[in-house]
């Protein structure tokens, strides 16, 4: 069994809910970015033992949210040591369109991953893209870099779409699956 950690932002509780089904599949530990953009110390010490890290945020202005950024930045620390070398990294990320710019902060947290010499894993699952899907069918909004969901502006948190959240936890199994191969 690897030992996954999902490190995410989340402005108006959207993406924790997305981060806890992702937890869900991974037998994960969330990390969480406080508003400030912080992280506690049990955090940087629970990502430095991970095997996988699986990194979220909110999609604002076509990227991760300032708090995440702040993050990133904070993790030129263990990016320095190369403590995060050979890691698998994926990421997940939510925005209240269909499109979004989604795929902007997908390829932030993967260029954030290479930086850190870490090895990527995307969701591997096929979009719902037939004339018969629906809005609430796996992968919907048809990601294979990393898990995307999509919560209207107007929505709670407890309005998102099963269907979200189920692709989400799928996502997450599959990242512990493919660290504790790797692991072997």
């Amino acid at each position: 069994m690897a030992n996954v950690a999902v490190v995410f932002h989340s402005g108006y509780g959207h993406t924790l809910r997305m981060a806890q089904s992702v937890a869900d599949g991974a037998g994960a530990e969330l990390v969480i970015i406080d508003a400030d953009g912080n992280l506690s110390d049990e955090g940087w010490a629970t990502l430095n033992d991970a095997d996988a890290i699986i990194m979220g945020s909110p999609t604002y202005m076509g990227s991760v949210s300032w708090q995440f950024k702040k993050f990133a930045d904070a993790s030129s620390r263990p990016w320095f040591k190369q403590a995060w070398k050979d890691k698998v990294f994926a990421g997940f990320t939510n925005s209240a369109t269909m499109n979004g710019d989604k795929l902007s902060t997908l390829h932030y947290l993967f260029t954030l991953a290479m930086q850190h010499g870490g090895i990527w894993v995307g969701t591997a699952m096929m979009p719902s893209n037939s004339k018969a899907a629906q809005r609430n069918d796996l992968n919907y909004v048809g990601s294979f870099s990393g898990a995307m969901a999509q919560s209207p502006s107007d929505s709670s948190p407890a309005e998102m779409l099963p269907g979200d959240l189920e692709t989400a936890r799928l996502f997450g199994q599959r990242v512990a699956t493919v660290a504790a191969r790797l692991a072997r």
